[in-house]
């Protein structure tokens, strides 16, 4: 019997946090350093800043094709092959389709990575605060219902999250996109900055920025604490960083969590179920599938944060059944899995400009230029809902003619034309989350350890096609007038989740009838249960979303452990 409690102890602990990432890494950093004894559990394998990064230094000839994938795994893995991202330098931290898949009523490209750190080391690393545009924007068109908190609520942990991160970035002065605690900026390109001028001075309420990005420009000692350096300007994020120069949780959170002792890692563990005791009316613990030998365990904490990413976190809260609960943990509302929302990131254009002649880019940047949401904003303007943001880069490249053979050839290549400057942009639309996208279980098939598969009903609707045609004719006449030539759009007519940021099922509100969780990211209806990563957000805004994921973690962390010290929770 002796031993049988000393097990059940071993398996105890204050909080768990299940996933690693972006702000499941948050999780274990707020709740180790306030000193409570945490479990992380991740579905995959550990990756090691540092040691793990097999690719981070090879030249292009070491690798056996050159960074190409081989066209057998391309068409074996046809949607994580659609990501720009999953190159050969990378892929080792991309989910194949081959190996977990999924159901699709409606088409959905749902981009993996599971492994310590998840997406974090793939992340565009874009890094934008949201504003009172954008938390009030539900209450202003009645779509959606209303956010439980404003940007007052929040801005101080954009601030506590930003400083430790680390992020480049200008005092803009814009009310429609908040500043933050910035790094010094990278320079924009000559004819990026042209733009800036021609657009601050023929509209007055557009505006074109530096993109912030969280990257190491000028690191403070709070990132030479961390063992992190400067960002070297390689452009080789997606193999992971072996001078931590911009946020991951490798290289950040998760060690930091690691070195206050109170951390438990466990890779290799995909969470099945969170488990409900109806007596005492909240959740005592998590069900654990050893990835491996497929073993199932039980782990037992106070409080548990739910930092899965967007659909997992939902598939986790859907498969967690009880009596009291049959249609999956705190879901009273019948909202969970529904008001599913991503990113529009269908419009493209490009140009080209055949000014700054003498001039040119070299060498790599981590971002661009920035063009924040102007549809829209004060006032209903269009015939769509909400608006769009959009990145902005011009760059100069030489450019070699490939001809011929022999001799001609040798010639031509060692010719460099520099070409024209290479214009482009990207919307970044906000999709309105409707209860007709939804994320549901399958009701017979399971993946490798005995898991419902996720099933996506997910797709564009009328809104979004409005949208992405007045980006491109308002992007077509700022072009023109801005004297760019060679202006061409394209509707890439993507699936929904290319976009990579998926966002809703467990939505905050302030009505539990309506909606999953408090403005503290509390389930309503079992508050020792927080969700604080993408599944958490009641509507999606035109920004990254990632530095909100962040602050609502480190805000709902300071929450909890007030709670626990106050032996409410």
């Amino acid at each position: 019997m002796g031993n049988q409690k000393d097990d059940v102890k071993a398996r105890t602990f204050d909080a768990i946090v299940i996933g690693s990432g972006m702000s499941g890494g948050w999780a274990a950093k707020e709740l180790c350093e306030n000193g409570l004894k945490t479990l992380v559990l991740e579905r995959g394998r550990n990756v090691v800043h540092t040691k793990d990064y097999t690719t981070t230094n090879l030249e292009p000839w070491q690798f056996e094709h050159r960074g190409q994938v081989p066209e057998a795994i391309t068409q074996a893995n046809p949607v994580v092959s659609r990501c720009y991202a999953f190159r050969e330098d990378a892929m080792q931290f991309f989910v194949k389709d081959t190996d977990q898949p999924y159901g699709q009523t409606k088409p959905f490209d749902w981009i993996r990575g599971y492994q310590v750190g998840g997406k974090s080391l793939l992340w565009a690393r874009q890094t934008q605060r949201w504003s009172d545009f954008d938390y009030e924007g539900p209450a202003r068109d009645g779509f959606s219902v209303d956010w439980p908190i404003r940007y007052k609520d929040i801005a101080p942990w954009y601030s506590y999250v930003e400083k430790f991160a680390g992020i480049s970035g200008n005092k803009d002065g814009l009310d429609v996109l908040p500043d933050g605690e910035f790094l010094p900026p990278l320079e924009l390109s000559c004819v990026e900055s042209y733009f800036k001028d021609f657009v601050s001075k023929n509209y007055p309420d557009r505006h074109v920025i530096y993109a912030r990005c969280a990257h190491l420009t000028e690191p403070k000692p709070i990132h030479l604490e961390q063992g992190r350096g400067q960002c070297q300007n390689r452009n080789l994020c997606q193999r992971g960083c072996p001078f931590g120069g911009y946020f991951a949780a490798n290289s950040t959170t998760i060690p930091w969590a690691m070195k206050t002792g109170n951390m438990t890692l466990r890779p290799f563990s995909v969470v099945q179920s969170i488990v409900y005791d109806e007596k005492k009316g909240k959740a005592t613990g998590v069900l654990v599938v050893d990835a491996n030998t497929k073993e199932v365990t039980e782990y037992f904490a106070r409080v548990i944060f739910l930092n899965a990413a967007a659909t997992n976190s939902n598939l986790i809260l859907l498969n967690s059944k009880s009596s009291r609960f049959p249609h999956g943990l705190g879901n009273d509302s019948g909202v969970l899995g529904k008001y599913f929302a991503f990113h529009n990131y269908r419009g493209h254009i490009s140009a080209q400009y055949e000014g700054y002649p003498d001039r040119s880019t070299a060498g790599g940047r981590p971002t661009s230029a920035y063009i924040p949401r102007f549809r829209n904003v004060r006032r209903q303007e269009t015939d769509f809902l909400r608006g769009y943001a959009s990145v902005f880069s011009a760059n100069r490249y030489s450019e070699q003619k490939q001809d011929g053979f022999g001799v001609e050839l040798k010639n031509n290549l060692a010719k460099k034309d520099p070409g024209p400057w290479r214009i482009g942009s990207q919307m970044m639309g906000e999709t309105i989350p409707k209860e007709s996208n939804f994320l549901s279980l399958d009701p017979v098939k399971t993946d490798h350890w005995g898991v419902p598969l996720l099933n996506f009903s997910v797709d564009y609707d009328d809104n979004d096609n409005k949208m992405v045609k007045d980006f491109m004719e308002q992007l077509t006449e700022m072009y023109t007038r801005a004297g760019f030539t060679q202006i061409q759009t394209y509707d890439s007519h993507q699936a929904p989740g290319l976009d990579i940021h998926e966002m809703g099922g467990v939505r905050m509100g302030k009505d539990p009838k309506t909606s999953m969780l408090n403005k503290f990211n509390q389930l309503h209806a079992c508050p020792n249960v927080y969700i604080s990563d993408g599944a958490c957000m009641t509507s999606t805004s035109t920004q990254n979303p990632s530095l909100t994921y962040m602050a609502l973690t480190a805000r709902a962390c300071d929450h909890a452990i007030g709670q626990m010290k106050r032996q409410e929770l």
